[in-house]
């Protein structure tokens, strides 16, 4: 229950947290490092709650991507067991380089370490543009942390490797069996990768920092610490989550440096003889 208390927290201060007035760029410069952490931090905890608030200004479309996230993971669902031991079977032939940099780049002290870098950066240069992605990429890895946290232990879902099959759960037992919904090694990784790959126009650009970005979901598969449907949801979640925050930013255009833009992925259900699937244009 704590964690679902935190989380009111979070959303009600942030929610009634005073709008910001945007600071011109060229005044940048002339204010304290002080007075643009304390004008970041309101602007995250904006961010926050516009997330957590966001499915209630839903319209059909949002309906509709979120109907085909949950479809779609109910069809993987069905091949759980499969990949799971189609990773089993080529999981001595991961190189070992490979394997760590899995379990690094998704961890908590790696990726609150990179985001907190980022943003500190950004801020004692005084560049807006790092600025923002320090203060998106804070804001989507908070968010995703705590709901990640709330969800884990409420779900209770069984990791592959306690032997129990995919539909055991046990909620609140506080065991780290327990605790396989959703990944937060992936939530925390590809939130990271999507934040920063919004950044940039070139698409090989963006399809290198998505592959970074991938390397701790898979190596969550191959290591038996998720399902298949684990790790797909929880990218999801990632990518809605750092969405919502950066169109809000946009919108509010709370860093008005000239480079606002709408890099949202446009989401596509494909369904056919034999297939189904979930696509994401960017």
């Amino acid at each position: 229950m704590k964690y679902t208390y935190t989380l009111i927290l979070v959303v009600l201060f942030s929610v009634f947290c005073k709008a910001q007035t945007p600071i011109p760029s060229q005044e940048q410069d002339t204010l304290g490092i002080l007075k643009l952490a304390f004008y970041d931090t309101k602007v995250m905890l904006k961010g926050i709650g516009h997330a957590y608030t966001s499915p209630l200004r839903w319209k059909k479309d949002d309906f509709i991507v979120a109907g085909a996230i949950v479809g779609g993971t109910a069809l993987l669902y069905f091949v759980d067991d499969d990949v799971e031991n189609y990773f089993i079977d080529r999981r001595e032939d991961i190189p070992t380089v490979l394997d760590e940099a899995g379990e690094r780049l998704g961890s908590p002290q790696v990726a609150y370490g990179i985001t907190a870098g980022t943003y500190l950066f950004g801020l004692f240069t005084k560049n807006e543009k790092v600025r923002r992605t320090g203060a998106l990429m804070t804001s989507s890895a908070v968010t995703a942390g705590l709901l990640q946290t709330l969800l884990k232990a409420s779900t209770g879902r069984s990791r592959p490797t306690n032997g129990q099959g995919k539909f055991s759960f046990n909620p609140y037992s506080g065991e780290a069996g327990f605790r396989a919904f959703p990944s937060g090694h992936t939530i925390l990784s590809v939130t990271m990768a999507h934040a920063v790959a919004k950044q940039f126009d070139n698409v090989w650009v963006k399809v290198g920092i998505y592959a970074i970005g991938s390397i701790a979901p898979l190596q969550r598969l191959w290591g038996g610490a998720h399902w298949l449907t684990d790790v797909a949801l929880s990218a999801a979640l990632s990518i809605v989550i750092v969405d919502s925050i950066d169109n809000y930013m946009n919108k509010a255009n709370v860093y008005p440096d000239g480079s606002k833009k709408n890099n949202s992925i446009s989401w596509k259900f494909n369904l056919g003889l034999g297939r189904a699937g979930l696509t994401g244009t960017f």
